[in-house]
């Protein structure tokens, strides 16, 4: 069967309904239901809509809480502290952007350490806000064990994301988004969506050994970004989100993937108020040269065109916006029974 077609608004109301269903409140449910459609319009489908329910089933299970406000533990000027209380980590991850861009404003700098929240999706969603507010954004997240510690055999290490951002002037923001292991995990769920082998170089499986099979990669570990590094960047981002900030870290990090336990998972979020250190508009014609000097650089064979961090995602959701957002039979299919179980509309038919 051929894949299916959907626009962005059909799986923002689609999620809304889903969460709304089961006691989420409007707003929050809308907030969660535009990072997964975002994540599908940037062409991030491991993130998008395909973990509608995988979110759901946390919050059947009481693992995450409902519209639970994230508590200010400790409120220092530049510096913050929330506690997540377990809830839905795309809210909590908003609140603490929000924080740290409103205490850059007044300090220059924001720094807010989260504890006690849940997998967030994409990190670019929230650095993006720090961007469009004039500031640098940074946010890390550690995340369940994905990856053994370099030279190991069993998963002790989440591949903890991270992202930065900036304003680039008449260009959409500059933001970098990346995991720490070779490929985000959800990247061999949509693997295996779609019945497909994964690359080389990808997983191991659970005994060690290299695999192109994404159901066995996901039993076993994923390899970490260009080697070592990738591990060692991993580990320092579980202590600045994690250990840090208060809250889990290592194989305690409990992800979306297990509809049960609190997640544990931490975060930091940083926002720098560029005014503070320069004017904007002198910032922002910087950027816009090191962009041009990006896109003007002589192209290696077979490249048709340069693009800096970030602006891929731009152009797939003007594409996606455009003709629309194609998905796996088998991911519709899923979230179409859940749906029906649940008394939802289903997606499409």
């Amino acid at each position: 069967m051929p894949p299916y077609i959907v626009t962005a608004n059909d799986i923002r109301q689609f999620c809304t309904n889903v969460y709304i269903a089961l006691g989420v409140g409007d707003k929050n449910s809308q907030l969660l239901a535009d990072t997964l459609c975002q994540a599908d319009l940037w062409g991030h489908q491991s993130h998008g809509v395909m973990r509608t329910f995988w979110y759901a089933a946390r919050m059947i299970s009481g693992a995450t809480t409902l519209d639970t406000p994230p508590e200010l533990i400790v409120d220092a000027g530049a510096i913050a502290v929330l506690d997540g209380k377990n809830g839905i980590g795309q809210t909590v991850a908003a609140r603490s952007m929000d924080e740290a861009i409103s205490r850059s404003k007044q300090h220059g700098v924001g720094a807010v350490a989260v504890r006690n929240s849940g997998h967030f999706g994409t990190a670019m969603y929230f650095t993006r806000m720090a961007a469009v507010s004039g500031c640098v954004g940074f946010i890390s997240t550690n995340a369940s064990p994905a990856m053994a510690p370099w030279g190991g055999r069993e998963k002790l290490i989440g591949n903890n994301p991270w992202s930065i951002s900036a304003p680039a002037g008449k260009h959409p923001p500059m933001i970098m988004d990346i995991a720490n292991t070779a490929v985000a995990r959800g990247k061999l769920y949509l693997a295996k969506q779609h019945s497909q082998a994964i690359p080389d170089g990808w997983a191991t499986d659970k005994h060690g050994n290299p695999t192109t099979d994404a159901i066995a990669g996901i039993a076993g570990n994923i390899l970490p970004l260009a080697g070592h590094k990738g591990y060692a960047i991993s580990t320092m981002m579980d202590m600045l989100s994690g250990v840090l900030t208060g809250s889990k870290f290592a194989n305690d990090v409990n992800g979306p993937y297990a509809p049960e336990g609190d997640s544990g998972v931490g975060h930091m979020a940083i926002a720098l108020n560029i005014e503070a250190f320069r004017p904007l508009i002198e910032f922002n014609a910087d950027m816009e040269d090191l962009i041009s000097r990006i896109k003007a650089t002589p192209k290696a064979p077979g490249t048709d065109e340069i693009y800096y961090p970030g602006e891929i995602e731009v152009v797939t959701e003007r594409q996606n916006l455009q003709s629309g957002i194609t998905l796996p039979e088998k991911t519709v299919h899923e979230l179409n029974t859940a749906a029906r179980d649940l008394g939802v509309a289903e997606l499409c038919s």
